[in-house]
């Protein structure tokens, strides 16, 4: 076993994102021993299939579901360096929900952040100040 115990509250972030931006950021860091053979999974429960985005040694998208195709990404260094951040394009509405980032060795999964994203309709709106 690679994890030295379990963490059971797991960080919830809050991701706040207008919809039509190029992309968006969903923070994943892990500073503690990466086993021999890691499995980074982004998933989304209230979706089936829940796999947002797979990283073994490389993206591992044939389970992913339909609707994130072609529009997530982690850095291509993410299981040498412990970022496993998650780049999401052309963020919508529909994409507003529960995120977690978690790894696993083939036989101990460790939840490692939740993130709530909010994608907000519209742009905000650019008011010139009084004293302009």
């Amino acid at each position: 076993l690679f994890f030295s115990g379990t963490c059971r509250h797991a960080l919830a972030v809050v991701v706040e994102v207008y919809a039509g931006e190029r992309s968006v950021l969903l923070p994943c860091q892990f500073s503690s021993f990466i086993p021999e053979e890691p499995t980074v999974m982004w998933t989304r429960s209230d979706l089936n299939p829940k796999s947002v985005h797979l990283r073994r040694y490389e993206d591992d998208l044939r389970g992913q579901n339909q609707r994130y195709s072609g529009r997530t990404s982690m850095n291509p260094d993410a299981l040498n360096s412990g970022n496993f951040s998650l780049t999401l394009r052309t963020p919508t509405k529909t994409d507003s929900s529960n995120y977690t980032c978690s790894i696993s060795d083939g036989r101990e999964e460790l939840r490692l952040t939740d993130i709530q994203l909010q994608v907000k309709a519209g742009q905000p709106l650019l008011r010139p100040r009084k004293d302009e």
